[in-house]
Formats: C-alpha cells, sequence, structure tokens
C-alpha cells in the first residue's frame, strides 16, 4: 500500500509535520483531561477507524472494558498491527450492533463530519450510552482555514474531501441539544470543537 492508498485518518496520525503532530498531540491531552474524571468502566470508541483514539484512551487507562466498532475492514486490519492490544469490532454507526444503556462513555472522534446522516450517527451513539458521550467535529471555519494556510485542499479551499458536514460551534452545540443531550463541556483545541454531554 503506498502513501496515496493510506487511510488519510492514518496519513493524519503518522505526519511528520512539526505543527500537525503539536495539533494531534494538543487535541488527545484535551480528549484525555475531559475524559478521566468520568472514571468510566465501559468505554466504547464508535467509528473507531485504525484505533488511534482508542489506543490513547487504553494508554491512559480510561476505561475497564474499552473497544472500538468501524465499518472499514482495511481500517481495522491496519488497526490489529499498529495496536494489537486494541479490540475493535466490525459494525455500522448506523446500527451499533450493542443494546441500549451498554457503555458508561461513547467516545466518538472526527467522525459525524463524514456521515451522510449525521443525526441517525448520533443517536446510535447516544442509545448504547449510559450516561456521557465525547464528540469531535472540525470547528468551521477555522478547519478549513487552517488547512488552506498550510497549503492543504487549495482548490477545495481548504475542505477535506470526505467533509460532508461542516459545524461552527454553536452550530454543533445545537445539533446536540436539538437531540436530547445536556452539554456538560465544550473545549476547542485549535481546529477542533471537542464536546462532553450528558444522556438525559
Amino acid at each position: 500500500m503506498n502513501k496515496t492508498q493510506l487511510p488519510t485518518n492514518y496519513v493524519k496520525h503518522t505526519s511528520k509535520n512539526p505543527l500537525q503532530k503539536f495539533l494531534i498531540e494538543n487535541f488527545y491531552r484535551t480528549l484525555i483531561a475531559m475524559a478521566r474524571p468520568l472514571s468510566p468502566k465501559t468505554v466504547l470508541d464508535a467509528g473507531c477507524g485504525e484505533g488511534f483514539s482508542l489506543n490513547k484512551l487504553m494508554l491512559n487507562k480510561i476505561g475497564i472494558k474499552i473497544e472500538g466498532v468501524e465499518q472499514s475492514k482495511e481500517a481495522i486490519a491496519l488497526g490489529k498491527k499498529l495496536f494489537p492490544k486494541a479490540k475493535i469490532k466490525l459494525g455500522d454507526i448506523y446500527n451499533l450492533p450493542y443494546k441500549t444503556n451498554s457503555f458508561d462513555l461513547v467516545v466518538s472522534t472526527e467522525v459525524l463530519e463524514h456521515m451522510e446522516d449525521p443525526q441517525k450517527a448520533l443517536l446510535e451513539i447516544i442509545r448504547v450510552s449510559k450516561k456521557y458521550i465525547i464528540l469531535s467535529v472540525p470547528n468551521e471555519p477555522f478547519f478549513m482555514l487552517s488547512n488552506f494556510l498550510r497549503g492543504k485542499n487549495l482548490l477545495r479551499l481548504g475542505n477535506d474531501p470526505g467533509h460532508i458536514n461542516h459545524w461552527t460551534v454553536f452550530s454543533f452545540k445545537n445539533l446536540l441539544k436539538k437531540n436530547g443531550v445536556k452539554i456538560r463541556t465544550v473545549k476547542l483545541p485549535f481546529p477542533w470543537t471537542i464536546v462532553l454531554a450528558e444522556k438525559q
């Protein structure tokens, strides 16, 4: 598999660019700081890709029972090589293979912007959570602007070709409130929005 065939998420996480590495590390610092005080026993990473976020949660001992679910067989195969200890199950975020209220915490990072029906995916994430959800999406228009200034996706004005949905902090908070969750914390590690919400 050459570099052009590698998943964009893998390329993003393994970049040698110092700015990219700094932004990713800052993102994960924020995510872990948000998740740790919740002391969840069971954790699901919904749409976990190759398992980068899942691995960070495991390394930081967030959860006793922790697993990921991912619809791409290629991403799962790569994830098993990268993180052999990670438990990643094949599944569809629109129809998660778990009972209602299965996990203390459901995390879904950088997923909803790729979904044709983000509300349907969000409702499934909420359904399988007992209490908490942590979601991250690109913080627009800053995400596209940062891409553009780095010379990335110039013909698309910085828009990632895989991103179908674009939210400001306010429009993303509105999406969550509209679907019946209580927002507890919002953090903005540039250029992302991370929200901790509670199921009501």
